[in-house]
């Protein structure tokens, strides 16, 4: 099945518990610590669009790009009054109208690009849409975060619904395979369940290999941290990279 094509129904319900609102704290202070205030914003693999809509909320124009029609779906239904723009693109090869302020990418959707000559493509995008000396947040899941025995198996349960997820995580490739499997109530009773299971494929990067990405794309590494917004280094688990554009304006390195 492909990904997020039986998930996106239940996504929401199953993220709630996300703060989002703190996330786009940070992100926004990101954005405003390096002078962007206002203007158009790219949420790159957006999902149903909480953060982009967050964003929206804050005074930025949001552009949402996401691969799948599912989640987008979602997204658009509960975008309200909102002026934001999604569009259905993969992040391998999206396109623009024109260049934006800034572009993030979170929530590790970068990992789901599973080829490194994938994710250099992805950053030449990025680099190619972004205003000169534009920014680029996005943050990453490392080798030591699918590494986790906590994450081989879970369970989860919201409004009757009720979630089993595996995690099968090849340390050499870095490969990392996740199964979910919900069983959905078809009765208010309870009594008689659906049952779906999709997988999602993710890649492991660690710090050097994004930092050469980004290098080899043309951008300008800025800087990386942990959750709590402390220097990372290969034991963070989830890393927030910063960069900018770099080719549009003069003396960019």
């Amino acid at each position: 099945m492909k990904s997020y094509s039986g998930f996106a129904e239940y996504y929401d319900l199953f993220m709630e518990d996300i703060p989002y609102e703190k996330w786009c704290a940070r992100i926004t202070g990101i954005l405003r610590a390096h002078g962007i205030k206002d203007g158009l914003i790219l949420d790159l693999g957006c999902g149903t669009g909480n953060m982009t809509e967050i964003l929206s909320d804050a005074g930025y124009d949001m552009i949402g790009v996401d691969a799948s029609e599912d989640m987008l779906a979602e997204a658009m239904e509960k975008r309200g009054e909102r002026n934001i723009l999604y569009l259905h693109q993969d992040m391998r090869g999206f396109e623009l109208y024109g260049t934006v302020r800034a572009v993030i990418c979170i929530f590790d959707s970068i990992n789901y690009i599973t080829e490194k000559e994938d994710l250099v493509q992805v950053f030449r995008l990025v680099n190619n849409y972004l205003d000169p000396d534009g920014l680029f947040i996005f943050d990453f899941n490392t080798p030591a975060e699918y590494a986790r025995e906590e994450r081989i198996s879970y369970t989860d349960e919201c409004d009757g619904v009720y979630l089993i997820g595996r995690n099968d995580y090849e340390e050499e490739s870095g490969i990392n395979e996740h199964t979910v499997t919900f069983f959905v109530p078809e009765d208010d009773a309870g009594e008689t369940y659906s049952k779906f299971e999709e997988t999602h494929v993710q890649r492991a990067y660690s710090i050097a290999e994004m930092k050469a990405a980004l290098e080899e794309a043309g951008m300008k590494f800025v800087s990386v941290e942990d959750e709590q917004g402390s220097a990372a280094d290969e034991s963070t688990r989830r890393c927030l990279m910063m960069a900018k554009e770099c080719g549009k304006a003069e003396d960019c390195r």
